[in-house]
């Protein structure tokens, strides 16, 4: 580190040399950073210069100055830049230099810079460091070492207020949980609420500074009541008569709302140091304090069962601005940077004034925060523009306020009574924080305006008293209630899955929603719900930008809601196809920023692919943007062939309760004793014995009374004894369960149809939930089928023996032939099921009724093609045998190994296939596979309806089917 910190004082003194020439100097100035930060050069870093990043357009190419991926895009100005201006830049190139994206940017002067990490703050660096400083401040750019270590900034405001956050959330958690005595939730929260407004309030300069830790310290040094000093405080905060001596005085009246009711609390002496001790909460700068990010305390003072309840997930303001950027700013910044005169600046501004957002789930106020910076933001825009066209007396004279966005211009609803209070205070300080920045951003530059003149110009702009919000922000259910007008409408709606509604919202509530709302189908996710009424209660031109699963483009999601947008004068934008939710969520979501009417111009379509937040992104520029927010052909609206419905395509059997499976050796040990046990105790394979296992064999079986009655189930004692003693309880305790749930329906409506799922378990409780019987016996016809795992990201397809169960982890083809398991391997098929299918995270997952169903078989193979098929599948399975036999792999590993770049021979082998298969569908190399297959789909779709034969799934009529059968098979 010494030498590190003697080889940035050479390069600082270096620096001073250069005339800090944009275009002749940076070059060097950047070799010379990289050889102080231990590294022989740039170049042998790895890192590039004049790095081409295509534009956002797509019809062209910028330069990035100097790209390190995954660490680093620099960018450099000349000196004495002001580096502010040049943020966009910045940004553009870090957005779109995809793949493998730089995690910091750096844009630099010569003399200053200034470090952003956008994926934690936008806008504004987490540090800025001089030139003449970095030798004692290079543990901001830790990143640069050769041998990367975590940064540690000075500025970055999201550990600022998760900090914040979590002590405050901790005093929440001692108040309520007092032994004995206990403060009121309720009380709780408002209380913490007025104390966090304070303490903000202190820091931005709204209240003398000092303030809490002052009256705290008192409490603790010399024995005063809390209970009267800082209730005394909040009760001075909601007073319009200012005090005229005291310890009060220079308080200014706050009002709002929040500090209609003041409860005061006697704090015990461990909650007062949490408080105003050495580091406390009060201690904190919470001007550096991010509300854009505050939530975090509405979240972690809410317990973990309560918040998965609601389905609330932290939203960071990275992820707002995808939606807050594409629904309000960009459109905004279009309109103004077009407009040529003051009347048309002026018209913009008072446009711009009456602008009105709304988010129907707005949780703590995350984005209604930052979609009133952003709009604030615009208006300084605005203001700019006109400083630079007119006189400072005109300017003066035509700009009558500083800011002319209002809190009453941001509407939200929640069902969360803290929820709502905390927005309305996230939105009170947005005002103030607006006003300071307005201030900053209009006295630099043109004109005679200073911090001083402009604040004594503009004192009609103060932030006091605070804005009643109770209008805006609504404590309901935007099921039910209606939505307040709104010109924009975003937000994060709850991600509870259909699968998991009723159990989280309950029977009444669920029955409710869907007699609401019957144009949703009722699979679809809670979030589709948003998504319509958030376009139904659009205007027409007005926009809307939501967060939602990432099933919101698939399948019934889709259906009812993206495919309802698009077909009723909806336009998408802007989207994510899906991205890893940061957080604690583990999901999935997409993000769908849309209009209702047409836009012209290119839409973006971003995807970030795999399983970790860190991977990479990647995206295209689109004249439309389907309702899959799919890069590839849209296949959505491909249509089931009869004939494939009535084919053999099937989901594993569901046990229903883990007593139902028996580990292997365990089964086998039994069977030796009693063989006659091998009719009801079956081989049971799972996705992961599939793929995860070497030799792919079963590693449990399953008890599989399916059928049997009740007295010839216990002819097997051994077996009904253990599903007797672990299934039945559990079985009864499902449905008293189900019966308490149905009694509160049909008490609110006693004509409720209401679910007996449970209680039809019971009836037959010794049998597994889902025995799938006409997949058993499809199955049983054969000597082996064909699976593969329902939820994959790799196209792995094997036979199976017909004396092994399969487990409803794997999807089922009941075929026993070649030919149509090649077809099924391919990437044809593949292709298609990526496009049509469900997903599980990011992950595909196998569903017949959009994959099998709807894709189309070759309708006139011809025998040598057939045959071509079958052989070329056979090789292909000798060859992954060998492979994993000689390597000791299992079919996942040697799948990933595919997935390297160079010569491999499964790669040969899946390319013979390949090409086999598309000759049987007739379909030359350079055709788009899915544009075919959407048109075959259709033809055969129409010859359907006309009556006409197709050929369906498996091998065609008048082959010999023994011709095209081998005998290889995972067997028990």
């Amino acid at each position: 580190m010494s030498q590190i910190v003697d080889d940035l004082k050479a390069f600082r003194d270096y620096a001073a040399t250069l005339d800090g020439d944009e275009k002749g100097e940076a070059q060097v100035f950047c070799d010379r950073l990289f050889i102080a930060f231990g590294h022989k050069g740039y170049k042998e870093a790895g890192a590039s210069l004049e790095y081409r990043i295509k534009k956002q357009s797509a019809k062209g190419t910028s330069f990035a100055d100097l790209i390190w991926k995954p660490r680093l895009l620099l960018e450099m100005k000349k000196r004495g830049a002001k580096l502010e201006l040049h943020y966009q830049q910045a940004f553009d190139y870090w957005l779109n230099a995809v793949p493998n994206r730089p995690r910091y940017v750096i844009l630099c002067n010569f003399d200053e810079f200034w470090i952003y990490d956008f994926d934690k703050q936008l806008f504004e660096p987490v540090d800025r460091v001089s030139t003449a400083d970095l030798h004692s401040r290079y543990t901001a750019m830790n990143f640069l070492l050769p041998v990367e270590k975590a940064p540690i900034f000075n500025n970055d405001r999201e550990d600022v207020s998760r900090q914040a956050a979590t002590e405050t959330a901790e005093l929440f958690r001692l108040l309520t949980r007092r032994p004995g005595d206990p403060v009121p939730r309720v009380e709780a929260q408002r209380y913490l609420l007025q104390l966090v407004v304070s303490m903000f309030a202190e820091d931005i300069d709204m209240i003398p500074a000092g303030t809490i830790t002052s009256l705290v310290r008192d409490c603790l040094d010399k024995g005063l009541s809390s209970y009267d000093l800082i209730g005394g405080l909040f009760r001075q905060m909601n007073d319009p008569i200012p005090a005229k001596g005291g310890r009060y005085v220079g308080v200014p009246y706050f009002n709002g709302g929040l500090f209609a009711e003041i409860l005061p609390i006697e704090l015990t002496k461990f909650e007062l140091e949490l408080i105003g001790g050495e580091g406390g909460i009060a201690s904190k700068n919470w001007s550096r304090v991010n509300p854009a990010i505050f939530g975090t305390l509405f979240q972690q003072s809410m317990d973990t069962a309560e918040r998965h309840k609601h389905g609330r997930h932290f939203t960071s303001e990275a992820d707002i601005q995808r939606v807050v950027g594409p629904t309000i700013v960009r459109p905004w910044q279009k309109r103004i940077d077009a407009a040529k005169t003051m009347q048309e600046l002026l018209a913009l501004r008072k446009e711009l004034s009456a602008f009105r957002v709304l988010d129907p789930a707005c949780g703590s106020g995350n984005f209604l925060y930052v979609a009133f910076r952003e709009m604030a933001r615009l208006d300084i825009r605005i203001m700019l523009r006109l400083k630079d066209m007119v006189s400072a007396v005109e300017f003066e004279k035509q700009s009558t306020l500083l800011n002319s966005i209002n809190p009453r211009q941001f509407f939200g609803i929640d069902n969360d009574s803290f929820g709502v209070e905390l927005a309305k205070v996230t939105l009170m300080l947005a005002k103030k924080l607006a006003l300071n920045e307005a201030i900053d951003a209009l006295s630099e530059g043109k004109g005679e305006f200073t911090k001083g003149t402009l604040e004594f110009s503009f004192h009609g702009d103060d932030a006091l008293p605070l804005d009643n919000l109770d209008e805006n922000i609504l404590l309901g259910d935007a099921m039910f209630d209606t939505w307040p007008e709104a010109d924009a409408i975003v937000g994060n709606p709850p991600y509870q899955s259909k699968n998991k509604l009723q159990e989280e919202v309950g029977a009444l509530y669920l029955h409710n929603l869907r007699e609401r709302h019957p144009e949703v189908d009722g699979r679809s996710d809670f979030c589709v719900y948003w998504y319509r009424l958030a376009h139904d209660n659009l205007k027409h031109g007005h926009r809307a930008g939501l967060v939602g699963t990432n099933t919101i483009r698939q399948n019934y999601s889709r259906v009812s809601g993206l495919d309802y947008i698009v077909e009723n004068k909806g336009t998408i934008t802007e989207a994510v196809s899906s991205m890893i939710w940061p957080g604690s969520a583990v999901v999935h979501v997409s993000i769908v920023n849309w209009i209702k009417g047409e836009e012209s111009g290119l839409k973006r379509l971003y995807l970030q692919e795999g399983n970790r937040i860190d991977e990479g992104w990647r995206h295209a520029d689109l004249d439309r943007i389907p309702s899959s927010l799919s890069f590839s052909q849209d296949v959505t609206k491909a249509a089931a062939i009869e004939a494939n419905a009535a084919g053999h395509c099937y989901q594993g059997q569901t046990p229903g309760h883990k007593a139902f499976l028996v580990e292997a050796n365990a089964a086998r040990e039994l069977l030796k004793q009693k063989p006659e046990y091998g009719k009801v105790l079956k081989p049971y394979l799972i996705g992961d014995d599939l793929v995860g296992e070497i030799n792919s064999k079963p590693t449990r079986y399953i008890i599989d009374f399916n059928g049997l009655s009740i007295l010839k189930a216990k002819s097997y004692p051994d077996l009904f004894q253990r599903v007797e003693n672990h299934v039945l309880p559990d079985r009864e305790e499902a449905v008293e369960d189900e019966e308490k749930r149905n009694a509160l329906v049909l008490k609110a409506k006693p004509k409720a149809k209401v679910n007996h799922h449970h209680a039809n378990f019971l009836k037959y409780w010794w049998r597994m939930s889902y025995a799938r019987d006409a997949m058993m016996r499809a199955v049983a016809a054969r000597k082996r089928y064909i699976v593969c795992v329902r939820v994959t990201k790799r196209p792995i397809f094997d036979f199976v023996s017909s004396a092994i169960s399969p487990s409803d982890a794997l999807t089922v083809f009941a075929y026993d032939d070649d030919y149509t398991f090649g077809i099924l391997q391919s990437d044809l098929h593949w292709s298609w099921f990526v496009e049509r299918c469900s997903t599980m995270k990011a992950d595909p997952r196998y569903t017949s009724n959009t994959v099998f169903d709807s894709f189309p078989w070759p309708q006139a193979p011809t025998k040598a093609a057939v045959k071509d098929v079958a052989q070329s599948a056979v090789a292909l399975r000798e060859l992954r045998r060998e492979l994993m036999e000689e390597h000791r792999l299992t079919l996942r590993e040697l799948y990933r190994s595919l997935e390297l770049p160079g010569a491999h021979p499964l790669k040969d082998a899946t390319a013979a296939l390949d090409a086999a298969v598309r000759k049987a569908y007739g379909m030359g190399k350079k055709v788009n596979p899915l544009q075919f297959l959407l048109k075959l789909n259709e033809e055969l779709v129409d010859l359907e309806a006309a009556g006409h034969p197709i050929v369906g799934p498996g091998l065609p009529a008048g082959f010999n089917a023994g011709a095209y059968r081998t005998s290889d098979c995972i067997s028990p």
